[in-house]
């Protein structure tokens, strides 16, 4: 039964699982990129911070809340319009990429944020008494004191980005979330929607005790 189902199936599963493991990757990896510098920033600016800028902080911060607080789904078709300009389509890999970056960016910068502010301030105080660079504390004390807090950070949003993609297959964008959206509800195919959660399970399951243990090591150095 088994292999007569993987006959059948298995090429369009293993297909959908590397268009998750792609949009996944793509999203992260951008939204890291703009999402990290954000969440120091908001640290740097926030009252007290070292680089003290109250309209800087409120503006970024009140556009973080904004974003956060719209469901992915809606914010998915209210991007839309701006996707098919910017990228030619709004479906396949790349016409969801937009979306999710969009939707996890503020996410991790307001993670980032979170971690970094875990940072015991006398550490920093007693670099700064020093004379260190401001750019330096960052880059050699703040990241390096909060990075496994960072890691489980990053660990949470890559879950959340991996359920994001699902969703993303209501709009045609492929991966599990479209296969089993298409075989598994329109076309009445159960076996198919079972398989896609279990796998989605072992992907949560593998990336929240990957994060662990890298966490739980850098504790350690």
């Amino acid at each position: 039964m088994i292999a007569e189902f993987w006959t059948e199936w298995g090429t369009d599963i293993t297909e959908a699982f590397w268009q998750t493991l792609l949009m996944t990757g793509i999203s992260l990896a951008i939204s890291i990129l703009i999402g990290l510098p954000l969440g120091i920033l908001l640290v740097m600016t926030r009252k007290g911070g070292q680089a003290e800028n109250r309209v800087f902080y409120s503006i970024v911060n009140t556009i973080i809340n904004i974003i956060r607080s719209i469901p992915f789904i809606i914010l998915l078709f209210l991007l839309l319009p701006l996707t098919r300009a910017l990228i030619g389509t709004t479906i396949g890999v790349e016409g969801v990429i937009l979306p999710l970056v969009v939707y996890t960016a503020p996410y991790i910068a307001r993670l980032m944020e979170s971690a970094l502010l875990e940072v015991n301030k006398g550490v920093i105080e007693a670099y700064e008494s020093m004379g260190i660079s401001t750019s330096k504390i960052i880059w050699s004390v703040i990241l390096r004191e909060a990075r496994s807090t960072m890691i489980l950070g990053l660990t949470i949003a890559t879950i959340g980005l991996i359920g994001a993609t699902a969703m993303a297959g209501l709009v045609g964008a492929g991966g599990l979330g479209d296969l089993a959206y298409q075989y598994g509800h329109l076309r009445f195919e159960p076996v198919v929607m079972y398989v896609v959660i279990i796998i989605l399970i072992i992907l949560v399951q593998a990336m929240q005790t990957l994060g662990n243990v890298l966490a739980r090591r850098l504790r350690k150095d």
